[in-house]
């Protein structure tokens, strides 16, 4: 079967005769990037309680960055895919190999996207894949016993796994009307793509979207820098965001990080 990717990084068939007499394909309804939709989503999969996704208002405000707790372990942003990025994308993949690893030694756990509309559930799971400690996550849960089963494969195995994952379906599509919006139509105009900004085992922050060709090495973080660190920011979400402001000027996202839930509260 040969399949390549749209610009919703959504998996377009060239059905063959064969398999045209199995199943269709499954269609996610995509998530929207709201933290009671994924909070909602990591503890129903087995998440601990003491980590939540907060909104994240401004990157440039200390004051509102001051609303995340620390540490965060990842961030979570819907980007539109403007012109210009999709130009810098496409420059970037052009220079790279598809994605050979496998294992625990990896410093980033990542899923190639080939279910169709899921980039919202794949960006979660980069979120809660990497950086969580390991004890935040239930042993024997849905989550726990996905990664154990996902961690070894490769690219493409991985990738139908979590296509085949009932469990991972279901639950996403529980969640998917949680939302403070309409379930999103992901065929509008202008719609953006999920992308986890998270620090890895190795220290360094780590872009990962399920319709690149690997995980991306954005550089190291350096010694106590979380992935809201300023030095995580200039080298993940700010680097974005000049990226687009060099195109059209698009500078809209939302963004949402997981962090530890504030105990003082």
């Amino acid at each position: 079967m040969d399949s390549s990717s749209d610009e919703h990084g959504s998996e377009i068939h060239k059905t063959t005769a064969s398999e045209a007499q199995g199943p269709p394909a499954r269609i996610f309804t995509m998530l929207e990037n709201n933290p009671n939709v994924m909070n909602e989503l990591a503890h129903r999969l087995g998440v601990s309680s003491e980590l939540a996704f907060y909104d994240l208002y401004s990157i440039y405000d200390e004051d509102m960055l001051a609303l995340v707790p620390r540490p965060a372990f990842a961030l979570l942003v819907m980007i539109p895919l403007t012109k210009a990025w999709k130009q810098d994308r496409e420059a970037e993949d052009a220079r790279l190999q598809w994605y050979q690893g496998a294992g625990s030694k990896e410093p980033a756990f990542w899923l190639q996207q080939t279910i169709i509309h899921g980039c919202g559930l794949i960006g979660f799971l980069h979120c809660v894949c990497n950086g969580v400690p390991a004890e935040m996550i239930a042993p024997g849960s849905e989550l726990a016993s996905f990664l154990e089963e996902a961690t070894p494969l490769g690219m493409e195995t991985r990738a139908q796994l979590l296509k085949e994952s009932e469990i991972m379906y279901e639950a996403s599509e529980a969640v998917a009307i949680k939302g403070d919006t309409n379930p999103f139509e992901v065929d509008i105009p202008g719609a953006g793509h999920f992308v986890a900004l998270v620090k890895g085992r190795d220290g360094h922050l780590w872009e990962l979207e399920g319709s690149r060709k690997g995980p991306l090495d954005r550089g190291a973080l350096g010694e106590g820098k979380d992935a809201l660190s300023e030095r995580a920011l200039q080298l993940g979400l700010k680097r974005l965001i000049d990226i687009q402001r060099d195109g059209e000027g698009d500078l809209r996202f939302s963004c949402i990080a997981l962090a530890l839930k504030d105990s003082s509260v």
